[in-house]
C-alpha cells in the first residue's frame, strides 16, 4: 500500500480521537454543573430540626417527662431518701403514665402513678397533683421493709399492687440513668435540647427558685448580675430594658449548703441541684445553669467548661439565668 494511501486513514483516526476527547470534556463539564445545582439546591433547604429532648447516659425521653423525673427525684434528696429510691419512683412512673400526669386510667386511677382514690389514695384532686402523688408514693415506699435491698420491679410492686408484677423492670436502667445523674452522682449527664424561651425573661429566675424549692427543697433567691464576662457601667436600678442592654439580669442563685446535709456531700446536691434546673428548664424558661466550672446552655442543650474570663459559682452554689 503506498504512503499516500495511508494518509487519510491517519487523518481520520486523529479526528475520531478528537471527537472522543471533546465528547468526554462536555461529559466532564455536564456533571460538573449537575452536581453543581444538586448542592445549591441542597443549601437552600432547611436545616434538619432537632426533637426537643433530654438525656442522661444513652437514654431519652422527653422534656415533660425529664421534668417529672425531676420532681420525683428531687423528692427524694429534699427527703434524705437514697438514690435507689429515686430509681423506683422512675421505673414507677414510667410503667403507670409514662411519667406524665394523665388524668385518666384503669377503673377511677389517676395521675402519674395511677394512684386509686377508692383504694385510699386520696381525694381525686390530691393524686392529679403531682407534688401529692409523689410523696405519697414515697410514704408508702419507707413502710416496705427493705425495699432497698428488693429488685426494682419488686420494690415497684410492693407499693402499687399491679396485675403487671414484672412489668417495672423494663424502665430500670432508663430510670437509673436519670436518678443518678439527678441526685448528682453522675455530673454534666442530664442535658436537654428545648426550644428557644419565647417568655419573659424577667419571670425566669423567680421560676426557678419556685420550681427547685418545690423539688429539692433547697432555698433560692433571685439577684441581679452582670450576664457579661466583664461587669458593665449600666445602672442597677434602670429599667428592664435598660439594665438588659447594659448587660444585668435577675437570676436565680441555689445554694446546696441550705440542705443542711455533711460537707462531703456539698458538690455532689449542688450537681443535683444543677442537673434539677435543667430537667425544668423546659418550664422555667432556663437559659445557662453553672455549677463548679461546668455551663449548660439551652442554645445548644449542653454542657461546656466555663471560659477562663467566666465568673464560676462558689462550692455548693448554682447560678440559673434566664
Amino acid at each position: 500500500m503506498s504512503v499516500n494511501a495511508q494518509r487519510p486513514r491517519a487523518s481520520r483516526r486523529r479526528l475520531l480521537v478528537r471527537w472522543i476527547l471533546v465528547l468526554t470534556a462536555l461529559a466532564v463539564a455536564l456533571a460538573l454543573a449537575i452536581g453543581a445545582v444538586v448542592l445549591g439546591l441542597r443549601s437552600l433547604e432547611p436545616a434538619a430540626q432537632v426533637s426537643p429532648e433530654c438525656v442522661a447516659g444513652e437514654y431519652r425521653v422527653a422534656p415533660d417527662q425529664a421534668a417529672n423525673a425531676a420532681l420525683i427525684v428531687g423528692t427524694t434528696v429534699r427527703r434524705g431518701l437514697p438514690a435507689r429510691a429515686g430509681t423506683i419512683g422512675i421505673a414507677t412512673a414510667l410503667q403507670e403514665s409514662w411519667m406524665r400526669n394523665i388524668d385518666y386510667g384503669d377503673r377511677d386511677s389517676l395521675g402519674m402513678f395511677q394512684q386509686r382514690p377508692s383504694q385510699g389514695w386520696g381525694t381525686p384532686e390530691q393524686v392529679m397533683d403531682p407534688v401529692y402523688a409523689v410523696n405519697i408514693f414515697y410514704d408508702h415506699l419507707v413502710a416496705v421493709p427493705g425495699y432497698t435491698e428488693m429488685a426494682v420491679t419488686e420494690a415497684a410492686q410492693a407499693v402499687q399492687r399491679s396485675g403487671f408484677p414484672d412489668a417495672y423492670a423494663q424502665h430500670e436502667e432508663l430510670a437509673r440513668a436519670f436518678a443518678s445523674a439527678l441526685t448528682g452522682w453522675t455530673e454534666a449527664d442530664l442535658r436537654c435540647v428545648l426550644d428557644p424561651f419565647d417568655g419573659d425573661p424577667a419571670a425566669v429566675a423567680p421560676a426557678v427558685v419556685t420550681r427547685l424549692e418545690r423539688d429539692y427543697g433547697v432555698v433560692g433567691t433571685v439577684t441581679t448580675l452582670s450576664t457579661a464576662s466583664t461587669p458593665s457601667s449600666g445602672s442597677r436600678g434602670a429599667g428592664d430594658a435598660a439594665r438588659a442592654e447594659a448587660g444585668w439580669a435577675d437570676v436565680a442563685i441555689l445554694d446546696a449548703r441550705s440542705l443542711g446535709r455533711p460537707d462531703e456531700d456539698t458538690t455532689r446536691l449542688a450537681w443535683a441541684i444543677a442537673q434539677g434546673a435543667v430537667a425544668g428548664a423546659v418550664d422555667t424558661g432556663a437559659g445557662t445553669v453553672r455549677v463548679a466550672a461546668s455551663v449548660w446552655e439551652r442554645e445548644t442543650g449542653r454542657w461546656r467548661a466555663a471560659g477562663e474570663n467566666e465568673a464560676v459559682p462558689e462550692l455548693g452554689m448554682v447560678v440559673v439565668a434566664p
